[in-house]
């Protein structure tokens, strides 16, 4: 017999382990489909903005179906375990930040297995601040000319490159004149 995995399985899987880190990603992503009425994410509705590059962002790419590829996960490395996701459809938009007292070693006796136990079974309200955020959401994922890079000979897009002798070339072939400043 063939049991389906639940979500939280499903994101351990996909990160590779379990951890504190992606349990609070996985609650940050209940809450925020609590707050916003979603599911998981349907053509670029949804948007997550991230400010860490932790264990936690891949528990909101899996849960909330936000991902760089798709353009709508969209990093800003603050070293802050905060979420702010929104709608496009309506722009109501929330953000995510854990109370202090979760990630400051409240409980500094608890095990790593018994923090992310804790966490798993924790209200997310409990575990977060969540309130109402304002906030531009970009446009959806833009696909832009791609073009030869003139040194390297590899494609580059078009909003990507520079040109260098009057020829398109990629970011990694061209060289800036600064002069220090």
């Amino acid at each position: 017999m063939c049991m389906e995995k639940t979500p939280w399985e499903q994101a351990v899987e996909f990160h590779g382990h379990a951890c504190p880190g992606l349990a609070i990603g996985f609650k940050a992503a209940e809450a925020a489909i609590r707050e916003l009425g979603y599911a998981r994410d349907v053509n670029e509705e949804m948007v997550a903005i991230v400010e860490n590059d932790s264990c936690s962002i891949d528990a909101i790419q899996l849960i909330l179906g936000c991902t760089a590829g798709k353009g709508n996960l969209i990093f800003r490395n603050n070293g802050k375990q905060v979420f702010t996701v929104g709608r496009r459809n309506d722009g109501k938009a929330v953000r995510i930040a854990p109370k202090y007292e979760v990630l400051s070693g409240a409980g500094k006796d608890e095990s790593r297995e018994d923090k992310m136990k804790h966490i798993l079974e924790s209200d997310p309200g409990d575990l977060f601040e969540i309130r109402e955020a304002k906030l531009d959401l970009p446009e959806k994922a833009v696909i832009f000319k791609t073009v030869k890079c003139a040194r390297c000979g590899e494609g580059v897009m078009e909003s990507k490159a520079r040109l260098s002798d009057g020829k398109p070339v990629c970011p990694d072939c061209f060289a800036d004149y600064t002069r220090g400043w």
